[in-house]
């Protein structure tokens, strides 16, 4: 299957080079020498040495420490415009922090789009006894969508992934890889749509098919793993 993104700058320091002085009108210019010599790199700070030797990673990124949500809408509240400009943000969700700091993402649905059925929409968790979890049936060649309903709890969720792993008679035949964004907490459910994807062609294309969906945020949480299958039929 194609679709979605296949299985996620240093600084350089300036170095002077002097300009041609311009002289009086009857003096010459001072001529500037132009060679192929390749440019040299500059010597690398002297902190990043020591952060290589000790085998610190160079340019990871590590995010700030997470701070309670109810602690980020109670700071500045004095100021007037930073407040609305929270509200809009945040919406009215302080009665919904019960003490909690880390955000939770609660999945309500995932639903197929596709041209061959139009859409169609399953509750989560899946219900089991609903022909062991086939989602949908596609048609070889055609494209379709994953579209998934959730709703951001208590903090400030950062970074949203996932990552749809395929197999096909126990083996592995696709993953595909994406980024959702950061959401705040608020009442009102988010629906958000992943990349497209195309189904295979061909005789060995057609069949079952199982996958995993995965959801993890910036720090490695695991908001979600939904096993599902689903089945691509010849096409008419």
């Amino acid at each position: 299957m194609e679709g979605g993104e296949r299985a996620g700058a240093g600084q350089t320091c300036g170095c002077s080079s002097a300009s041609p002085a311009v002289g009086d009108g009857n003096q010459p210019r001072e001529q500037i020498e132009v060679t192929d010599k390749p440019v040299e790199i500059c010597d690398v700070d002297e902190d990043n040495d020591d952060n290589h030797q000790n085998g610190e990673a160079i340019g990871e990124f590590v995010p700030s420490p997470l701070v309670p949500l109810i602690d980020q809408i109670e700071k500045d509240k004095e100021d007037e415009s930073l407040r609305r400009w929270k509200e809009k943000l945040l919406g009215c969700v302080e009665g919904d922090l019960n003490g909690k700091t880390e955000p939770e993402v609660v999945f309500h649905s995932i639903g197929i789009i596709s041209d061959d059925f139009g859409e169609i929409s399953t509750p989560i968790p899946v219900d089991e006894s609903k022909s062991g979890h086939v989602l949908f049936t596609l048609k070889e060649g055609s494209e379709y969508r994953l579209k998934l309903a959730f709703t951001v709890l208590h903090n400030i969720v950062s970074g949203l992934a996932y990552t749809n792993t395929v197999w096909k008679g126990g083996l592995q035949v696709d993953q595909s890889k994406g980024m959702l964004g950061t959401f705040a907490p608020r009442r009102e459910a988010y629906v958000h749509t992943l990349d497209e994807e195309t189904t295979p062609s061909g005789v060995l294309a057609r069949g079952m098919y199982s996958a995993k969906l995965k959801f993890e945020d910036d720090d490695r949480r695991c908001h979600m793993e939904l096993k599902y299958s689903f089945e691509i039929k010849k096409s008419s």
